[in-house]
């Protein structure tokens, strides 16, 4: 039939009337936004609120500025890593989008055909649908027949027919699974399998079903397992620092008072000394709080999680949301799509055999050169597909194109050129007779492929591996039949005929020249894979449109279902149990089949209402939900741009084996999370506990405030590169996963932390009252300042004993070559501050006075460097008590 289509006049009509058929992209990630969300983050809070209580007191005269100053540059230096972080992953999204190219297709227009861009289409086209064209819009089919694959709408992966509907066929507004698979509804996003048809646009854009899917996806996230984590370490952390703070500040009020001899006569005093001490312990108070908060923490976060986003490309991960990286690591359980992450996404020939049931190898096929000659024949010259001059295979339904790869491009060029083989008859597979045929005259056969139940029938000889000609057993044949079907594979055999090729007939006399099994195998690299992420203690779950008893069978081959109480379910067998019923089994599901997308979300927010930290796979709109909702979403590189939306990370090959690899990486952020920790928390336990203590020894101030500043900040900071790059180790994925709200700060964790922070202070106060120690130095201000060396080069040493919690500390740090440097840095720049005073610029002078230090001698450095040694002895000795 003949379609002159809309007039250029009638298409601005209707996108007027109708609108376009463009789906909004999802604005783009900007700085300012992501900026400001930084300061959602508790920590960032609780910095701001000792930045403010540090510049009141500065205006009363009781704090240098430097303190609050320098804590708000570090809060807008953690803002602005973080917002670069950000818009960097969107921005490389967006690449990603940009550089591939967009979708066209073929209109009636002005009574030609012409190729448009998908966007361009208007309600009211006629779009001219052939094989292996995606559908631009939701449509009515009004002309031809085709055979849709639905499965980036809904997940089934079965062929779906479809026929022309008559004129006042009307396109459902509610769209429910059914809709997907009537006679003649096509929908935006599906591609055709075969045939070729006219679609009659209804829908464009927004009004879509993709465009509905894709406006649902603006709902808001759970928060991530280390926000969760974080904003707990900050409560922890907070109180700590008060409770601290105040009872430093009473205990000091309480020391003032007995130095007067009681509290008459300390009142007798007057108003002036009282509100002095007051004030005295309220500044220590709040040196007490600023020592306690690890304001590098933040800072170090968005350096890790920066870091290692730009690392996971080589792993084909695309970190769309830098927390999602970390989120992987701390996974419970993993919904995984089947079909292109387990699977490689392709039906091919995975097993060939002859008429007695051996299987011949596939790569020694030809080997065998007899079966070999006259399977290339059953194939190349019985088939709808072909090679495109890009070396693609092209045409055809799925199983012809499997059969294609298997003949190879070569050997089907050789047979298309040679006129030795030229084809005189030939009917082509249709789904009454399920068998095509093709007769060649020059051979004096008629080649037959189809359903092996059609040929078997009309066969009574087969050939043997080595081309005998021998007598057939079905019964044999038919074992090896039911034995691949229960794998999931797909059989077809081969034969052929002495007689000349009867319409719509086999003949009686077939020889069967072999069987193949073929279906979508499961990826070698996969099974490995969920072997090292089922180690890791996470539950992985098939979930896929399949059937049952596909899914089974792919499982068991992938290693998913073992046995015992390994549970496979249907989305009907699911949906029969209530909430309450499903939660009991969840940790022995391994497959879900037939699976809808609302049974997707469903599983998501069960598992996060029982606690578990929730991955899930998916490439199509009906996937989308259910990534949104998860704690993270992995989205197929090669699947719809609403499941990429949708996802935090992209997976770019759609392999699951990259779906590890984030997993330890996310893991490897943990632990490099963990390891700061550790290194900053033992800084500041020590200088809590020295700065409360130390007056009480008579050592009013043992650390300025801009030793603290420097501390808190320059140190944290670069401790971050030091640990931050920290490699990952394969032992990661062998440890439990950690739970949703389980606390940053582990019982061994603070144990190591109160251990070190003590020795720390015990090597401290040797330092500062110890005569040897004392008397090295000519004058209490190189006393002081030699401590400030101590302090920053202990901490240094103890950077070391977190890198690993056995002895293997120094291992791995040719993988980790920030840290010897930064490390040598630190030293540097502590050298440059001591000496800094003596030298004739005014800038370096000024910075002497302010971090009040002088030059001391080389006896004082060395007594410094091995005090600072100790720590690692320290710890080495802790370990082993621990250990045993």
């Amino acid at each position: 039939m003949k379609y002159n289509g809309l007039t250029d006049k009638q298409v601005e009509e209707s996108r007027s009337k109708f609108g376009s058929n463009e789906i909004p992209d999802s604005e783009p990630t900007t700085f300012w936004e992501e900026f400001k969300e930084t300061f959602s983050d508790p920590m960032i809070k609780i910095l701001l609120a000792i930045a403010a209580l540090m510049i009141v007191m500065f205006f009363f005269g009781y704090a240098e500025i430097y303190e609050p100053l320098g804590t708000i540059v570090a809060v807008l230096i953690v803002a602005t890593v973080s917002a670069k972080t950000g818009v960097a992953s969107d921005t490389k999204y967006r690449e990603l989008k940009d550089n591939t190219e967009k979708d066209k297709c073929k209109v009636h227009r002005n009574g030609v055909i012409t190729v448009i861009d998908v966007d361009d289409v208007v309600v009211g086209d006629k779009v001219l649908l052939q094989s292996g064209d995606k559908i631009p819009a939701d449509g009515v089919l009004i002309d031809g027949a085709l055979r849709v694959d639905n499965s980036a709408l809904n997940g089934e992966a079965e062929e779906c027919k479809k026929t022309a509907a008559s004129e006042n066929f009307q396109l459902e507004d509610d769209i429910t699974g059914d809709t997907f698979v009537d006679a003649h509804s096509l929908f935006r996003g599906a591609v055709i399998f075969d045939g070729e048809g006219i679609l009659d646009v209804r829908k464009v854009g927004l009004k879509t079903m993709m465009g509905k899917m894709a406006e649902e996806m603006q709902e808001d996230e759970p928060d991530s397992p280390l926000k969760v984590k974080l904003a707990k370490l900050a409560k922890q952390i907070s109180t700590f620092g008060y409770i601290g703070a105040v009872l430093i500040a009473v205990l000091y009020l309480v020391y003032f008072v007995m130095q007067a001899g009681g509290v008459s006569q300390y009142f007798a005093m007057g108003i002036e000394p009282v509100v002095k001490d007051v004030v005295r312990a309220l500044s220590l108070a709040i040196v007490i709080i600023v020592c306690a908060v690890p304001e590098g923490l933040p800072l170090m976060i968005s350096l890790v999680l920066m870091q290692n986003t730009s690392k996971m490309l080589d792993h084909n991960v695309l970190v769309r949301k830098a927390e999602g990286i970390e989120t992987a690591g701390s996974l419970n359980i993993l919904f995984s799509d089947k079909t292109g992450t387990i699977t490689k996404g392709m039906l091919e020939v995975v097993d060939f055999f002859t008429g007695d049931g051996n299987s011949i190898d596939i790569a020694q096929l030809s080997k065998h050169s007899k079966v070999k000659g006259l399977v290339d024949l059953a194939i190349g010259k019985n088939t709808q597909s072909m090679f495109d001059a890009s070396h693609k295979v092209i045409g055809g339904n799925a199983t012809d194109q499997a059969l294609m790869k298997f003949l190879g491009e070569e050997t089907f060029k050789t047979l298309e050129n040679s006129s030795e083989y030229k084809i005189t008859k030939q009917q082509s597979f249709n789904s009454a007779n399920k068998f095509s045929q093709a007769r060649i005259d020059s051979t004096g056969k008629t080649f037959y492929k189809g359903a092996p139940e059609k040929l078997l029938a009309n066969a009574v000889k087969y050939l043997d591996a080595d081309g005998n000609i021998c007598t057939m057993d079905n019964a044999i044949l038919n074992r090896k039949i039911d034995e691949l079907a229960a794998k999931a594979m797909r059989v077809l055999a081969f034969g052929y005929s002495e007689k000349d090729m009867v319409e719509n007939s086999i003949n009686d006399d077939i020889v069967i020249i072999g069987l193949v099994g073929i279906r979508d195998d499961v990826r070698p690299e996969a099974k490995e894979a969920i072997r090292e992420v089922q180690g890791a203690g996470i539950q992985v779950v098939m979930i896929t449109g399949d059937r049952l008893e596909t899914a089974v069978a792919i499982a068991k081959d992938a290693g998913l279902l073992k046995g015992g109480s390994d549970r496979a379910l249907s989305s009907a067998q699911l949906n029969e149990m209530s909430d309450e019923e499903v939660k009991k089994i969840i940790p022995n599901i391994r497959v879900i089949a037939r699976a809808l997308p609302t049974d997707k979300s469903r599983m998501v927010r069960l598992c996060q209402e029982m606690n578990l930290v929730v991955g899930m796979t998916g490439d199509g709109v009906n996937d989308s939900p259910a990534l949104k909702r998860a704690d993270v979403g992995f989205a197929m590189g090669s699947g719809t741009e609403a499941a990429k939306e949708a996802g935090k990370i992209v997976i770019l090959d759609d392999n699951f084996k990259s779906i590890k690899d984030a997993i330890l990486y996310g893991r490897t952020i943990y632990h490099n999370i963990l390891k700061f920790c550790k290194f900053q928390l033992v800084i500041n336990v020590a200088a809590v506990v020295v700065s409360a203590i130390a007056p009480f020894f008579g050592v009013d101030e043992p650390l300025k405030v801009t030793h603290l500043l420097f501390v808190n900040l320059v140190m944290d900071g670069l401790g971050a590169m030091m640990l931050g790059n920290e490699p990952a180790k394969e032992e990661y994925m062998a440890e439990a996963p950690r739970k949703r709200d389980e606390s940053i700060v582990s019982k061994k964790m603070m144990g190591q932390i109160l251990t070190m922070g003590i020795w720390l202070t015990v090597v401290s106060f040797i330092y500062l009252k110890v005569p040897f120690f004392v008397n090295l130095f000519a004058n209490e201000e190189q006393h002081l300042t030699g401590y400030f060396v101590l302090f920053i080069v202990a901490a240094l040493f103890n950077g070391f004993n977190v890198r690993d919690d056995g002895f293997a500390i120094f291992a791995g740090l040719n993988e980790n070559k920030d840290f010897i440097k930064v490390f040598l840095i630190i030293i540097i720049v502590q050298a440059l501050l001591v000496n800094a005073a003596i030298v004739p610029l005014a800038p370096f002078q000024w910075i002497g006075e302010m971090f009040s230090c002088v030059p001391f001698g080389i006896k004082g450095w060395i007594a410094v460097v091995l005090l600072a040694c100790t720590m690692i002895p320290a710890d080495m000795v802790r370990k082993l008590c621990v250990n045993k």
